[in-house]
């Protein structure tokens, strides 16, 4: 087995191929690990048809976020960017414009952004009580991912739309949005641990539904509004 350093985690995994290759930049050489992922047969057999180094790939991220959940933290189905030193996921069904839309603030800003993760960032709240975005191996078919971590931002949950607007979710919206894009087969204590974090989230009051086109002005308009800067120049 490798150790592998995940979300401020020592992660000890036995692993192959694409796995493998993505989880690379994590690898250290420390011991003691808090956690063990292993590609677990029963989510190995639902997606052998997927082909066997796709089917791993997926079963190890099943095993982590499983044991993730007993360190405060979570996975969620999006394409994440730093700015500025500050992460902002935007979360949506595969398919809808995620990747695009960050590929906007990439074009936008510069040298100031960089991508974190662009398919399942873990978002992990700290001892101390902060919560940090880290990039991890499970990152998508690009492979696109840091080992590095950020302080939120901002969520939003992205549509598309002929119009650019961005408003505010808190409450039950935001709960139901940020669990239709986590896992949610998970045993029931680690429901219940999952649920809590998402509550934790939702109060820090960084969710946004953004309703947007593919064009620039949508990156600027996420960006001054999740950021709070204003108008940009």
């Amino acid at each position: 087995m490798s150790s592998y350093r995940i979300a401020g985690l020592l992660v000890e995994m036995d692993t192959f191929g694409r796995t493998a290759r993505q989880a690379a930049p994590y690898q250290t050489a420390d011991a003691a690990p808090d956690m063990t992922v292993r590609a677990e047969p029963e989510v190995l057999a639902q997606a052998a048809q997927m082909g066997r180094d796709y089917a791993e790939y997926l079963a190890t991220g099943a095993s982590f976020y499983r044991q993730l959940v007993r360190f405060d933290g979570m996975m969620l189905h999006a394409s994440c960017v730093v700015v500025d030193g500050r992460a902002y996921l935007f979360s949506a069904p595969c398919g809808t414009g995620k990747s695009t839309h960050v590929s906007l603030w990439l074009r936008e800003f510069g040298d100031r952004a960089y991508i974190l993760n662009d398919d399942k960032p873990a978002l992990r709240f700290l001892p101390d009580g902060t919560l940090r975005v880290f990039g991890t191996p499970w990152c998508g078919k690009h492979g696109l991912s840091r080992n590095a971590d950020a302080p939120l931002g901002g969520i939003a949950c992205l549509e598309r739309a002929e119009e650019n607007a961005i408003r505010p979710m808190s409450g039950i919206e935001a709960v139901y949005a940020l669990m239709d894009q986590t896992v949610r087969k998970l045993p029931g204590d680690q429901i219940l641990q999952c649920m809590e974090l998402i509550d934790r989230i939702v109060a820090g009051g960084k969710l946004w539904k953004l309703s947007c086109n593919m064009k620039p002005a949508a990156a600027r308009l996420s960006y001054q509004t999740m950021s709070g800067k204003g108008v940009l120049k």
